[in-house]
């Protein structure tokens, strides 16, 4: 017969619990446990594009970039720069008025009469004339009000917006304004020949075919000569100050710093200058036009003028597009052998790859 307990039974072991038991504990104080799954998602290192995979990606994104914002561009350029001259290079291959079917082909026969005809050869000839004079008269007139502009003078400011003013007017408003001055009889320019002395030249400053190309240079000169005055008055200020006087430390005087720091200092700026004249010289239109329209008995007429003249006044438009086609082949001949020979040690090192690297 077994003997029963004596004595109460004794309570739970005193102490930490251990095991299970603890970890349980240990969670339901902490908040719940997390699985070692998860656990082992958040401590995992996201995957990494391998580097050629990067290098396409970046390739991918700077063609898109490129992309947007050329596109744009491109497509204006498609429809109104290349599309006119492809029109115009085959219109010049048919005899056209401009109304009805293109079907008169002609070949060649626009082009060969183009370089019998005397007036688009005196055309040619005037638009050279313009060129030299353009060069030796209006340029050298330009750089030196720039040099001279560029002294410290009394309101030398405001002589700078009075001769660049006429530039900002259009050829237009230009045009009306010196056909005023040059009206026979009451004009200003036929008045000042009287008080000069000079009763020969009145009336026919636009009239007579010996004045009118003079005349008309005289107009182009107003117009024009204060911007490249302020492109070369922009070159002028960025010649730094210390070599001019380094050079008047050696000894040179005014002429010499001139001739042999300022000049060739200055020489991209003379040459872009020289381009755009020329280019400004070939294609002269509006200004001629509004003041002369190209008379009289053709003596101021330009090849544009030409064009206009047989394109929308006489509807020979397979002969006007055959002048257009060599206008802009004189144009883009010069640009291209301009930029080969004349610009390129001013633009060696302008282009530079993608990074600038």
């Amino acid at each position: 017969m077994a003997t029963p307990t004596k004595g109460p039974a004794k309570g739970p072991a005193k102490g930490p619990a251990k095991g299970p038991a603890k970890d349980l504990a240990e969670g339901s104080a902490e908040g719940p446990t997390r699985d070692p799954a998860d656990q082992r998602t958040e401590d995992a290192v996201p995957v990494r594009p391998s580097a050629p995979a990067r290098s396409l990606l970046r390739g991918l994104g700077s063609w898109a970039s490129i992309a947007w914002f050329l596109v744009p561009a491109m497509v204006l350029f498609l429809v109104f720069v290349l599309a006119p001259i492809v029109v115009a290079v085959h219109t010049s291959f048919f005899k056209w008025g401009g109304i009805g079917p293109m079907d008169d082909f002609v070949g060649f026969e626009n082009y060969t009469r183009l370089f019998a005809d005397e007036v688009f050869l005196g055309d040619m000839g005037r638009g050279l004339c313009l060129i030299v004079l353009s060069i030796t008269v209006q340029l050298p007139f330009a750089l030196f009000t720039a040099v001279l502009l560029n002294q410290k003078l009394r309101g030398r400011a405001v002589y700078r917006m009075l001769f660049f003013a006429p530039y900002i007017l259009s050829e237009v408003v230009t045009a009306v304004l010196f056909t005023m001055i040059f009206l026979p009889g009451d004009g200003m320019a036929d008045h000042l020949a009287g008080a000069l002395g000079l009763e020969g030249l009145q009336g026919k400053w636009l009239a007579d075919p010996s004045t009118v190309m003079p005349t008309l240079f005289v107009v182009m000169t107003w117009k024009y000569f204060g911007f490249h005055m302020m492109l070369f008055l922009a070159g002028l200020q960025s010649i730094p100050r210390e070599i001019l006087d380094a050079a008047s430390i050696d000894g040179a005087g005014a002429w010499q710093r001139f001739r042999y720091v300022t000049l060739p200092l200055l020489g991209p700026t003379i040459r872009i200058s020289v381009f755009l004249s020329v280019i400004g010289a070939i294609q002269l239109f509006d200004l001629v036009w509004v003041m002369t329209a190209g008379g009289p008995n053709h003596s101021s007429e330009t090849m544009a003028i030409s064009m206009f003249q047989f394109g929308f006044k006489r509807y020979q438009v397979g002969y006007a597009s055959a002048i257009s086609v060599v206008l802009f082949m004189i144009s883009l001949v010069f640009s291209l052998f301009y930029q080969r020979y004349v610009l390129r040690r001013d633009l060696s090192g302008a282009v530079t790859t993608g990074g600038g690297r």
